[in-house]
């Protein structure tokens, strides 16, 4: 299996970690990620702020989400360009336990097809609508309501295809889209007990995040909170 890591060059922080991954992923490469607060690099991004699907996105897109979105993109691309089965897709604020990276995988490898989106999430909060496989405490499921964040996934051949021809608009982050199954006809599995975790807050933080004047919070948890409950009302089904 071949890795590609998203990561930008300008993150020097970042650096390390990225040198750790390229010795404890497969077969793996850096990607150059998309600059989001470089106007020049997302000129050409057809994008409408929450408005294109259902439910209505309540936030605005961020500079950074647009650049986080079209790395990912960029990815899914070089996965069709090389000819791939698949690939393992990762943030550079990605760190895992190699060898139990290496069982999640071969789990992958056994039990899907390059048909097949696979997140390998760094927290173990989705339940399961079925379980395709086990080893030990790691567990294959296609879960009821696919989770949040991108950090670690492995995207087959075909999974690239649709989610390419699904995001040519973009009208939020990666991983709200991810969610919407019924609109990418991509179904999203996920291996727990994979050994990944997140360590930005190690290595320099999010890159993403802002602050929200405290005024705005309540309000914005309102939102967030009203619009995961429309998203909760459509779980995958075996």
């Amino acid at each position: 299996m071949r890795s590609l890591i998203i990561h930008m060059a300008a993150s020097t922080a970042r650096r390390g970690n990225v040198d750790r991954l390229l010795g404890d992923l497969p077969g793996a490469e850096v990607i150059a990620a998309v600059d989001g607060r470089d106007a020049a690099q997302i000129a050409a991004v057809a994008r409408r702020d929450g408005t294109v699907f259902r439910p209505h996105y309540p936030f605005p897109l961020r500079p950074a989400e647009i650049g986080v979105f079209q790395s990912h993109r960029r990815c899914w691309q070089r996965i069709l360009d090389e000819g791939w089965d698949r690939a393992l897709i990762a943030e550079d604020d990605l760190s895992v336990d190699p060898a139990r990276l290496a069982r999640a995988l071969a789990l992958i490898e056994t039990h899907t097809t390059p048909e097949t989106y696979v997140r390998l999430p760094v927290r173990r909060r989705e339940t399961p609508a079925a379980t395709l496989a086990r080893d030990g405490d790691m567990a294959l499921i296609l879960p009821r309501v696919i989770g949040l964040q991108c950090a670690c996934q492995v995207v087959g051949r075909g999974a690239a295809t649709r989610l390419l021809a699904a995001t040519e608009i973009l009208d939020r982050p990666v991983d709200t889209v991810l969610q919407m199954h019924w609109l990418t006809g991509q179904p999203v599995h996920a291996l727990l007990g994979a050994g990944t975790a997140e360590i930005g807050g190690q290595i320099g933080g999010s890159t993403i995040q802002t602050r929200t004047p405290a005024a705005g919070k309540l309000a914005r948890e309102i939102r967030r909170a009203s619009y995961r409950a429309q998203i909760a009302l459509r779980p995958q089904r075996p």
